[in-house]
């Protein structure tokens, strides 16, 4: 594993994270810039805040023309996609999703960007709920993400809804889960039968979620939700839902 810092006007390589630097897993991966490197102005490489010790992370190399900008995002570890990747599976948990993504779709126009905060006023649902559609649009290809305007953009390709759900098998697991009435709350924890094993979900200070099961205990939340997680916070959500 990679990773790469400022070191004046170009990068330096680094077998191990430190402040400023960005992860670059799977450097073969980066061969896909190369016919367009001899139009290139700029290079700029994006990537989440990271400390000593931490674990891989995408990044985004960008390559400026000065007529256009290419994006190549690098998931994680070669071998890893971003579906259900973080906060991205959660986002399209809720119930309403689907529908919120029909409805945020309609009002989408060709401006340059687009401002969730507007979205949520014309279509009369909190900003929450604007940001998961997005999610479920930019999984079918309707919506992209803009890393150098920090902003999502519109683009026009086929949309299908139930895409989102089908290339993630843990969502679909939790929503099993729901439907069998496996999961049931104890205030800021859950206890989730799956088959003949009984795991234990419970809350931690900063809002994220920990499981008993083998999934989390590989992964420690780098991979996003296990399903047990993310049907407990769906039927917690659920259940706030209704007392309002």
């Amino acid at each position: 594993m990679l990773w790469v810092v400022p070191a004046g006007r170009s990068l330096r390589l680094t077998s191990r994270p430190v402040a400023g630097a960005v992860c670059l897993a799977g450097a073969g991966r980066l061969v896909a810039l190369h016919p367009l490197l001899r139009f290139a102005k700029t290079l700029r490489v994006y990537g989440p805040t990271v400390a000593v010790g931490a674990a891989p992370a995408p990044s985004v190399w960008e390559l400026d023309t000065g007529a256009l900008r290419l994006s190549l995002t690098l998931s994680p570890e070669p071998y890893r996609g971003f579906s259900g990747e973080g906060a991205a599976l959660a986002a399209l948990a809720g119930d309403d999703v689907v529908d919120d993504a029909d409805l945020v779709s309609a009002l989408l126009s060709w401006d340059p960007t687009i401002e969730p905060d507007r979205l949520a006023e014309q279509a009369g649902i909190d900003a929450e709920r604007v940001r998961g559609a997005l999610a479920q649009l930019g999984t079918a290809g309707r919506v992209g993400y803009d890393v150098a305007e920090a902003a999502y953009f519109h683009r026009v390709m086929p949309y299908d809804a139930g895409r989102a759900e089908r290339d993630n098998p843990r969502l679909v697991g939790a929503r099993a889960l729901l439907d069998a009435g496996a999961v049931q709350l104890d205030g800021a924890a859950a206890t989730v039968r799956s088959g003949d094993q009984v795991y234990r979900v419970r809350q931690l200070p900063d809002g994220g979620l920990t499981c008993t099961c083998p999934w989390w205990a590989k992964h420690r939340g780098q991979r996003g939700p296990c399903r047990h997680a993310l049907a407990s916070r769906m039927l917690a959500t659920e259940r706030v839902e209704e007392r309002v």
